[in-house]
């Protein structure tokens, strides 16, 4: 036995193609459980991409991409919905329905997917809201939240599930440094005490070296690093070097 761990999250020589447009070119990572992987690239590179594909939500041209052991590319509906109860994700933009309140909208998955009653719903809501600090907001409009409190709604709500896998997207997009912090302080909470794995895509390095126990760089659709923070931040890789040069300055600056 090699004591090499066990992945959640495989992906083997995955090809993406729109039309003529190359998006995704061989891409190979492998994610053990209870890891944080911050996934870094210039725009375009395919970061958010590699997350639709986790969902299911597109298909690649090849290669595999596997969840706890199982192809998720080509499972039935009924199969990749059993998946995807598995995996939460927290969007961009948030994604809260803007008709219904905080406490239904962390309500909802449960309400659809779980059988649940409706005491137990409650109970999973506000053990959701307390743990982002929006145990007081149950009944606000999402419009009635700051941004940051958005995001952290919808952390909550992609909690709701009790997912073993929750993917980010661009979690800190927008947000000033305290409110970054406080989201980066969440992904850091659920990888400790609630062993959850999370892939977070961002381009706000600070956040990316203070929640990362992985990295990796995607550039041109080809995922040309992969290692830990340390070894990222001291690659020799010109693209990396690149990528970095403004965030080393930055620190040099402060110093």
């Amino acid at each position: 036995m090699s004591g090499k761990p066990e992945a959640l999250v495989e992906m083997q020589g995955v090809k993406l193609s729109f039309a003529e447009k190359v998006i995704l070119e061989s891409v190979d990572f492998s994610l053990p459980a209870q890891e944080v992987l911050v996934i870094m690239g210039l725009s375009g590179s395919g970061k958010s991409t590699l997350l639709e594909l986790l969902l299911g939500l597109l298909r690649p041209d090849g290669g595999s991409i596997l969840f706890s052991g199982e192809q998720i590319a080509g499972l039935s509906r009924r199969k990749l919905n059993a998946v995807r109860r598995r995996i939460g994700m927290v969007f961009q933009n948030s994604a809260l329905i803007s008709s219904m309140d905080v406490g239904d909208n962390i309500a909802l998955p449960l309400t659809e997917l779980s059988d649940k009653n409706s005491e137990e719903i409650r109970a999973i809501v506000d053990r959701n809201l307390d743990l982002v600090g929006l145990l007081d907001a149950r009944e606000k409009l999402p419009s009635e939240l700051s941004g940051g409190m958005q995001k952290r709604a919808g952390l909550a709500r992609a909690l709701s599930l009790d997912p073993e896998l929750v993917l980010f997207d661009e979690p800190s997009a927008g947000l000033d440094p305290v409110n970054s912090k406080i989201i980066d302080d969440l992904i850091i909470r659920l990888r400790d005490q609630r062993k959850v794995t999370s892939i977070v895509v961002t381009h706000e390095m600070e956040s990316a070296f203070a929640v990362a126990t992985r990295m990796a760089f995607l550039h041109r659709g080809k995922m040309i690093f992969e290692g830990t923070p340390e070894e990222f931040k001291n690659s020799s890789n010109p693209d990396v070097t690149a990528f970095l040069s403004p965030y080393v300055a930055h620190l040099k600056n402060k110093e």
